[in-house]
């Protein structure tokens, strides 16, 4: 195999690719019924995960061409993927909200608020806001084998961070729910303790271990309740109730994609105390 073929921006784009095509195909899955599909909207998280990836190893010490560094990659390529996504909705997209029982666009109590000065202010100021969580991660000294609850306690931040937003946003009309609270810093928190030992780097670790969190509670809830209306249309009618059978076509390819990763995590794990062997070699099969 070439070395063109085995530079970091091949498994960067494959990592980017895996992720994008994770989030978009629950996303179409939950929403179809209600929206339609849109290869458009589809593939603009393909695509977008993909540059995020290539982006990614310039700004935090992570290897893709290595089983360990593909599997942090694809955790913060999936955390900052969904970031951008949801960050334009909620503040710069302009759309009619009257098809949801929560709005997607940032509001107050429940009550949009449809300046769209003071939606761009508000987004500026919660993008500054995790600007300054990262920083503080990042001001963390590399942490050690030693330090595993440290570990876990920054990936119970990087769900905390999702949990205050989704309260924001959900509570309101939905009601608090501790459990559902609790339920983004627990999950992170449990994957945040398998990538400690893959990852020394504490920002790595805890948004990396975010983007597993999100993966796994959207999958667990749209796939093992896939009857139940997503939160943002309940009570709302089914427009088209053809997608509730075509969309299972896409179910291979989640389960494909979901397979690959947990294949390479795996890999990981198994040689976190050796020698590490690239990823080159396992696609070698030395």
């Amino acid at each position: 195999m070439s070395e063109a073929l085995l530079s970091p921006i091949v498994p960067s784009l494959l990592v980017g690719a895996l992720a994008g095509t994770h989030a978009a195909t629950w996303g179409m899955y939950k929403d179809s019924a209600y929206e339609g599909f849109s290869v458009r909207k589809y593939f603009r998280s393909v695509l977008l995960g993909m540059a995020v990836a290539v982006a990614l190893p310039s700004l935090r010490p992570v290897d893709p061409t290595t089983p360990h560094g593909f599997v942090v990659l694809f955790g913060l390529t999936y955390v900052l993927e969904r970031l951008l996504v949801e960050w334009t909705k909620v503040f710069l997209r302009r759309e009619d909200q009257s098809k949801y029982f929560i709005p997607m666009q940032f509001a107050i109590g429940g009550r949009v608020v449809r300046n769209p000065w003071y939606r761009l202010a508000a987004g500026l100021l919660y993008a500054g806001g995790i600007v300054l969580v990262v920083r503080l991660v990042e001001g963390l000294a590399p942490l050690t084998r030693s330090s595993w609850m440290v570990a876990v306690a920054l990936g119970g931040l990087g769900g905390l961070v999702c949990a205050l937003g989704g309260a924001w946003k959900d509570a309101p009309l939905e009601g608090f729910s501790f459990f559902k609270f609790l339920r983004s810093p627990g999950i992170a928190a449990a994957w945040a303790g398998l990538l400690a030992l893959l990852t020394r780097d504490p920002v790595a670790l805890s948004f990396g271990a975010l983007g597993y969190s999100i993966a796994t509670i959207e999958t667990y809830k749209k796939f093992y309740r896939p009857l139940e209306p997503p939160g943002k249309f309940d009570g709302k009618p089914v427009r088209f109730p053809q997608m509730l059978a075509w969309r299972r076509r896409f179910v291979p390819l989640y389960l494909a994609v979901s397979g690959t990763v947990v294949t390479v995590f795996a890999a990981a794990l198994r040689d976190a105390a050796s020698g590490r062997p690239t990823l080159a070699s396992i696609l070698a099969g030395q």
